[in-house]
């Protein structure tokens, strides 16, 4: 009788491991309690108004400096333009990066080991003084929003297609076009036609105030959300005052996230150094003085609070120059660099690696 006992006992090992390989294949989480380790994207946005500063010696010191700090994905974000919010012709100028600067970054990037999300922009020339931004692209008749999504998808495909045969992680379509999501069925078809030519994750990056509008996140891999969130407009808040700020986002965040059932990366979030960062943090700051303490308190605030939430599934920070000695505690701008801010964000990217009960999902 032991052979055969023996012989039961190996069939049920062997059946056994064929479940479990296939558990494991169908749902990497479903033992454990669906809980398994999830490395944050710990981003920054990396950015470049000129044709050929992404190939540049500086540029690829200024790579060397966010690996030094922690960063482990950046977000290249290459600008094009069009005369005004109602013009159907984008274009490139002399302030849009090359494809040789871009495949120079890319390339260096990997040697570098981070992972890539590509982002293209969208600017005005023109923009009615101020009045106008991307967000406000719109069209009264159709004929005109047929023609600018044609003009848009050629844009998008030519970078789908350089993101395909340069290995880049991440492709985001679109960046806070809030007015053009309203025309769901041109967005499904630029999807369709960017899956046929790259198989890596798709992302769009909708503006702070118009994430829940959205009607194509079912067929993206990620929700992602411009995270410039008023946060407190209590004269020189503390930590705390910000802290608290975050918690009306993040309860409604929370909530949303449940129905959509995607993670959530923040593509772009960001703080100027300049008094108003709590309660404007997408107003550049153009005047008066510096203020880097209130711009690091904003940092701080963000890590105590949504860092470790479950849906979270990373974060770009607006922005890294290419010039490794921008920034600096004179410097109003939005850029961490050789700032406090900076340190924050090293103690957080370098001594963080996040563990997630966040359930699997299948890919739409």
């Amino acid at each position: 009788m032991k052979p055969l006992v023996l012989l039961n006992k190996n069939l049920n090992i062997f059946a056994l491991t064929i479940i479990f390989v296939f558990v494991q294949t169908i749902c990497p989480c479903a033992l454990h309690s669906q809980t398994h380790v999830m490395l944050l994207q710990k981003g920054m946005s990396y950015v470049a108004w000129d044709k050929n500063q992404f190939s540049t010696e500086y540029s690829d010191k200024s790579l060397e400096k966010l690996v030094s700090i922690g960063v482990e994905y950046i977000s290249i974000c290459p600008t094009h333009y069009q005369e005004s919010y109602n013009s159907t012709e984008i274009k490139r100028t002399d302030k849009t990066p090359s494809e040789k600067s871009l495949i120079h970054v890319i390339k260096k990037a990997k040697t570098l080991g981070l992972e890539i999300l590509l982002k293209p922009h969208i600017d005005l020339i023109d923009k009615f003084d101020g009045t106008y931004w991307r967000a406000d692209i719109c069209f009264a008749a159709e004929e005109d929003w047929k023609n600018w999504f044609k003009s848009y998808k050629r844009m998008l495909l030519a970078y789908a297609s350089l993101c395909e045969k340069y290995d880049v992680e991440l492709f985001c379509i679109g960046t806070e076009l809030s007015a053009t999501t309203a025309k769901n069925e041109y967005w499904l078809d630029v999807i369709t036609e960017i899956r046929k030519i790259y198989s890596g994750k798709l992302v769009y990056a909708a503006n702070w105030d118009n994430y829940q509008n959205v009607q194509f996140w079912d067929r993206l891999d990620y929700i992602g959300i411009d995270a410039y969130f008023p946060l407190t407009y209590t004269p020189m808040p503390s930590i705390e005052n910000i802290k608290k700020g975050w918690e009306k986002w993040k309860y409604e965040i929370k909530l949303w996230q449940v129905k959509v059932n995607k993670q959530i990366i923040f593509t772009e979030i960001g703080y100027p150094s300049s008094s108003h960062a709590p309660h404007a943090p997408w107003q550049n700051a153009t005047s008066g003085n510096a203020d880097t303490l209130i711009q690091a308190k904003c940092y701080e605030a963000f890590f105590d609070v949504i860092w470790k939430e479950p849906w979270l599934a990373g974060v770009y920070w607006w922005k890294w120059d290419t010039n490794t000695f921008a920034g600096g505690n004179n410097n109003r701008q939005f850029t961490p660099q050789n700032k406090p801010a900076q340190r924050i964000i090293e103690a957080n990217y370098k001594n963080y690696k996040k563990e997630s009960t966040y359930a699997c999902t299948s890919r739409n």
